[in-house]
């Protein structure tokens, strides 16, 4: 079985590191971005900011070794989209 990429929501205020949203195809992924870009931001993570609880809302995209295509590396892409829009691009995947 091969490995999917998963998407996590971060909330800074509510101090939720990252809660795993959905497991997605490397497709599914394509088509996120497609209305709601996605920088990359390394091999690690990124970290809540300490002491900046009015910091926006994010999510996270990670994608393991054997899940990379020629667009996808390896590592963590943050959205910055708000996390309600996201959400249901995400629910229209299904339909």
């Amino acid at each position: 079985m091969r490995s999917m990429p998963n998407l996590y929501f971060c909330q800074p205020h509510a101090k939720n590191q990252g809660m795993l949203r959905a497991v997605l195809s490397v497709n599914e992924c394509d088509r996120v971005v497609r209305q709601h870009p996605a920088t990359y931001v390394g091999e690690q993570f990124p970290e809540l900011a300490n002491g900046q609880d009015k910091a926006h809302d994010f999510a996270v995209i990670s994608f393991r070794v054997d899940e990379t295509t020629s667009v996808w590396r390896s590592g963590y892409y943050r959205l910055d989209s708000d996390l309600t829009k996201l959400n249901e691009a995400i629910l229209e995947l299904s339909r």
